[in-house]
């Protein structure tokens, strides 16, 4: 289809809603495989392993396996890894992602404990989010903790609709603490680059088609990956209208995505 090889994707808001596909997005996501275009799905969920989102989506009937799923903290164990070789990691998330973080030392990081954390990891926000578990992470980064966190997305849409995120919490701890954390998922430009690498093209062969018009679309741009916005998921119009930058498309919806790879490709021969 033209120049575009690979297609991006966001799921939650984009595939799927609390894991229900959106309408016409399985039969959509089935045409982008028939035209042998390379997918990964890439996503800040922080609840689910890979194989389990995996699991979800093909038991909606999306052509897709884990192989095909890049995640926030799949990305962060390699960014630990990379930046904080051996650190110990507390950990503040909501859901059991220990899969996706092969190598990284999570601590639990109590009071008493003999070694305090190097690192605090902020993934999803949940329950888990209460006073005493940030008021603990609070306190490590007062005696030196780094502040690594998977996003910084402010509320995501479920079927109750919308929720608050980690956003909402990581400004909070940022201020109070006095540092600024290392954002190893969306909008990083090192997990569009992972992203890549991971079907192989260039950032001018690929679309990145999301929700969220910062952390998904624009930040992808920012990386030279054309962007497409969906009108579903977290979509509200007075975001779109005061964002800080304009997207290269929008479409209502994921079902509209192959009319559009259809244009671009009659643009390119034309």
């Amino acid at each position: 289809m033209g120049s575009v090889r690979a297609v991006l994707i966001d799921i939650d808001g984009v595939l799927t809603v609390s894991w229900q596909p959106l309408p016409g997005a399985v039969e959509a996501l089935r045409e982008i495989r028939a035209a042998g275009l390379g997918v990964a799905l890439v996503t800040n969920t922080t609840s689910r392993t890979r194989a389990s989102i995996a699991e979800a989506l093909a038991d909606s009937w999306f052509p897709v396996s884990a192989q095909d799923i890049l995640t926030a903290p799949a990305v962060t164990a390699a960014y630990l890894a990379e930046h904080y070789p051996g650190a110990r990691c507390a950990l503040l998330n909501s859901g059991d992602i220990a899969e996706d973080l092969g190598g990284v030392t999570v601590v639990g990081g109590d009071e008493g404990d003999d070694a305090a954390p190097d690192v605090v990891v902020v993934g999803g926000a949940g329950p888990e989010f209460d006073y005493a578990a940030l008021n603990r992470a609070f306190g490590h980064m007062q005696r030196g903790a780094r502040l690594v966190a998977m996003h910084r997305n402010l509320y995501w849409r479920t079927e109750q609709g919308l929720q608050l995120d980690t956003g909402a919490f990581l400004v909070g701890l940022e201020k109070a603490a006095r540092v600024e954390a290392e954002i190893t998922g969306k909008p990083s430009a090192a997990f569009f680059e992972a992203a890549l690498a991971h079907v192989g093209v260039g950032a001018e062969e690929a679309v990145m088609v999301g929700d969220d018009i910062e952390s998904d679309v624009l930040a992808a741009q920012s990386a030279g990956v054309t962007g497409v916005l969906v009108k579903t998921g977290k979509y509200l119009p007075e975001t779109h209208r005061d964002a800080s930058g304009t997207p290269d498309h929008v479409i209502d919806s994921f079902a509209d995505l192959p009319g559009l790879l259809a244009e671009l490709r009659e643009s390119a021969q034309q």
